[in-house]
């Protein structure tokens, strides 16, 4: 068994069996992301495709609360705040991560045990096997600090069943355990008392192929008890995401959620009143185009998108209120959704020529 591992060991970089195991290991932060551990799993990750040894990639994390609660954004907000400018290598390698994860050559299995949301979710999203356990609590809670549902984002929420992506971004309503499966975020669904020897058994294999893999996660999710009776929660509600989700501007969803006047919808009401106005229309309009991109296109327009919210107040607003002071009361500017032009959205996403991530 060899290890990379740095001073701080913020990551650990295994070949165990016939697998190279990431391990996000920032346990008392909830594994949270900085950015030389998503650089160190970049170069690790292409170092593993190549390596004729490594069958499949497992990423995994350490403490049993979280896999990943996602970036580590109070940092960038700080630095920007202090004019170090780390933001653009922050995102760019991070884009390039979940690009790396979406065209790995090699089995990429994550096993999503405990909170899942925003850089956590695009570690996993973007791999060929996800698999959740009943303690799994996935969101995209960007709009509630300014941002937008990020790393790829873009391309994986439109892409869910009906209007439910568009749920999810503009609300960052959370999703547990067995339905983060059922909703397809996650590919397979495994009780958590049995996580550690199903990467035991998939440690085991020898030279296995992308079938091996497949046929192990496919019995311990037909083996799973945990809430297997129990229906989708968000499926009473989904004819109503979906005809209140389908428009095609963030004003006209609300109007459709007021006009709904059922007790789900004016909670979501509620939830969307709350959130940063220049996010939800960025968030509405990145998904609308998402939903024809490639993965790669996508984090293109996304990377162009998180330059101009670094630029912009809602994101040092947000982290404000909900990381730092805690207060839950930003100030958003604009405070209105009629006050965010055409102009500041096509000014989002604009082309940042020479700077543009390209891959």
């Amino acid at each position: 068994m060899s290890k990379h591992t740095d001073a701080a060991e913020d990551v650990l970089l295994e070949k165990k069996g016939c697998a190279g195991v990431i391990t996000l290991n920032r346990p008392k932060l909830l594994n949270t992301l900085t950015f030389n551990m998503i650089r160190q799993i970049y170069s690790q990750l292409k170092k593993w495709e190549q390596d004729p040894e490594t069958f499949l990639i497992i990423i995994k994390g350490a403490g049993g609360k979280a896999f990943c609660a996602g970036g580590d954004i109070r940092v960038i907000s700080e630095a920007e705040k202090a004019k170090q400018n780390i933001a653009p290598v922050f995102f760019r390698v991070e884009y390039m991560l979940n690009n790396a994860i979406g065209s790995c050559q090699k089995p990429y299995v994550a096993l999503i045990h405990g909170i899942t949301m925003g850089g956590g979710v695009g570690l996993s999203v973007h791999g060929q096997f996800r698999v959740a356990t009943e303690k799994c609590l996935f969101a995209m809670p960007e709009t509630a600090i300014g941002l937008f549902p990020d790393v790829g984002g873009g391309y994986f929420l439109p892409r869910l069943q009906g209007k439910l992506g568009y749920f999810l971004a503009l609300t960052g309503f959370r999703l547990k355990g067995r339905d983060v499966y059922r909703a397809g975020i996650a590919t397979h669904f495994v009780d958590s008392e049995k996580l550690a020897m199903l990467e035991e058994d998939l440690l085991a294999l020898k030279s296995p192929s992308k079938e091996n893999i497949a046929s192990v996660l496919e019995n311990y999710h037909t083996e799973s008890k945990i809430d297997r009776d129990k229906s989708f929660m968000l499926e009473e509600h989904m004819d109503k995401i979906n005809s209140c989700f389908s428009a095609n501007t963030v004003e006209e969803i609300i109007e459709n959620l007021k006009q709904d006047g059922s007790s789900f919808a004016l909670e979501q009401l509620k939830v969307i009143n709350k959130m940063s106005p220049t996010s939800l229309k960025i968030t509405l309009r990145q998904l609308m185009e998402g939903s024809s991109k490639t993965l790669q296109e996508v984090l293109t327009m996304e990377y162009r998108l998180s330059q101009a919210c670094m630029r912009g107040h809602d994101f040092h607003e947000g982290v404000r209120a909900v990381l730092i002071d805690k207060d839950q009361s930003p100030k958003w500017k604009p405070a209105d959704l009629k006050e965010v032009t055409d102009e500041d959205l096509n000014n989002h996403f604009k082309s940042l020529g020479s700077h543009d991530l390209k891959f």
